[in-house]
């Protein structure tokens, strides 16, 4: 199946190459983002059915985005919806370790079918289809974006009341794809208390603006460190902004999530589904205010 992908992949790297295109579609049979008006709407797979779809996005990288995807799915799992995570960072998946799924996605009659964890939470990563995890993706960024639409179009996810996707850092290839060409109901924003931070949630903010994308929340990732010994809250990486660049771009803020060296164990170990804690338990609130309630 991998062998399969990689074809399709190459192909598809053939059409799209900027250097072979004219720029004419009257002379090109390609269906690519050159037609309809420069966006390509991607259908979902036929014997999917998803009522929301939610990105995850930050401005830059290293900020814990993937870790706030991993949360957000399992704790809406926990309150009863039915969740799948698409793991849309491509040259640098994680999801699928963080869960301790190392099994391969397998081809049926009915498209890719995505593995599950533990406790039945979909995932879709290119991991799951390379032959080795540490294989390198040395792709071009519209191939990348193509892989991407194809986890939408090519993915038997069944009936999900919500898909979370972890999106690359930043604002290029496939959060444009993404937003093109997939029907996302909303972005929540991922940051840290650093002092570029209200420029690296504008950039990202801005973005879905332009792609009338509504922000549902930010959250603040590693926004202090509990002391073990007293209890006092140490802000490691400087005084929390989170509230006020919240306040000033008009979006609520969901959580400021702390350093949490046992979360960071068990992600690693592959066991983030374990974390006994309550952390984005707001999202029941976010999904509630989109119109989803768990079965």
């Amino acid at each position: 199946m991998a062998e399969e992908i990689r074809e399709e992949v190459n192909e598809e790297m053939q059409n799209q190459d900027p250097e072979n295109c004219t720029h004419d579609c009257s002379t090109c049979g390609t269906d690519c983002p050159s037609r309809n008006g420069g966006i390509k709407k991607a259908e979902l797979n036929a014997h999917s059915s998803i009522k929301k779809v939610i990105a995850v996005v930050s401005g830059k990288g290293g900020v814990g985005k993937s870790m706030v995807t991993g949360l957000s799915a399992i704790a809406a799992s926990r309150a009863g919806f039915r969740v799948g995570i698409m793991d849309a960072d491509i040259t640098g998946p994680s999801i699928p370790r963080m869960f301790g799924v190392h099994t391969k996605a397998y081809g049926s009659d009915y498209g890719i079918m995505p593995e599950e964890t533990e406790r039945g939470i979909k995932l879709m990563s290119i991991n799951l289809l390379v032959d080795h995890e540490t294989d390198p993706v040395v792709w071009r960024g519209p191939v990348i974006g193509g892989v991407v639409e194809q986890f939408w179009t090519d993915v038997c996810w069944g009936g999900l009341d919500v898909l979370f996707i972890d999106m690359p850092p930043g604002t290029g290839d496939v959060p444009l794809t993404v937003f093109q060409s997939l029907p996302v109901d909303g972005i929540i924003v991922v940051t840290s208390p650093q002092d570029l931070v209200s420029m690296i949630v504008a950039k990202a903010v801005n973005m879905a603006e332009l792609m009338n994308i509504p922000v549902l929340g930010l959250v603040e990732n590693m926004s202090y460190v509990t002391c073990p010994d007293c209890g006092k809250k140490i802000e490691v990486f400087g005084q929390s902004q989170a509230e006020q660049v919240a306040a000033a771009f008009g979006i609520p803020l969901l959580e400021q999530l702390p350093i949490d060296p046992v979360l960071s164990q068990e992600a690693d170990a592959g066991d983030i589904e374990m974390n006994a804690g309550d952390q984005m338990e707001t999202i029941i609130r976010v999904l509630d205010k989109l119109g989803l309630k768990a079965e």
